[in-house]
């Protein structure tokens, strides 16, 4: 017997669970009405509507003020990036390969017999983490099980200076959030 989206149960329909009245799980849980404790007239979902309208709005309003013939975009970079030897920032201008190699580089101690990294540490932001997920991903298949990665997330606040071509309009900041990735790449001491 199928269910609501014509999906099935699974098995011969032995096991399917229904009530008294033959109908399934779905069909009792789709007839209630959820409620929030204390708000029996169920307000805060209209609140929650209407605020998320008006920011949709105020943020319509903004950008429809923002003519891409009156100001240019500078992109700032972000804060506080760390500055160790072992730290890799991969972007999506630089060649994929290139980016691996410096990686097994730093792992493998370099050409000039520099001391090797037990670990690295990879940070990709916004478009740059799909590649830098395959650069560990990479690293630790050629590494024949010698290498094990860790990742970290976060979300990154980023800020764009909106200069304005005209002197008529005063200069803007805006603050956005990007994804951010941190991938730890380590040897694995042998047992």
């Amino acid at each position: 017997m199928r269910g609501r989206r014509g999906v099935s149960w699974g098995g011969c329909g032995k096991n399917r669970p229904t009530s008294p009245d033959g109908a399934s799980p779905r069909d009792h849980l789709a007839d209630q009405t959820w409620r929030l404790p204390g708000d029996p007239s169920n307000d805060w979902v209209a609140r929650r509507a209407r605020t998320m309208a008006e920011n949709r709005e105020h943020r319509a309003a903004i950008e429809a003020e923002l003519d891409p013939v009156e100001y240019t975009l500078r992109k700032r970079l972000p804060h506080r990036l760390p500055r160790r030897p072992n730290d890799i920032y991969v972007n999506m201008k630089t060649d994929f390969k290139a980016q691996l190699v410096r990686c097994q580089k730093l792992l493998d101690g370099g050409a000039r017999g520099q001391n090797a990294c037990t670990e690295i540490y990879i940070h990709g932001l916004g478009l740059a983490i799909n590649r830098a997920i395959n650069i560990a991903l990479q690293l630790q298949a050629g590494s024949f099980g010698s290498l094990q990665v860790a990742a970290n997330t976060s979300t990154v606040e980023l800020v764009d200076d909106l200069e304005p071509e005209t002197d008529a309009r005063e200069p803007l900041t805006r603050i956005r959030n990007n994804s951010a990735i941190h991938i730890r790449v380590f040897r694995v001491t042998p047992k």
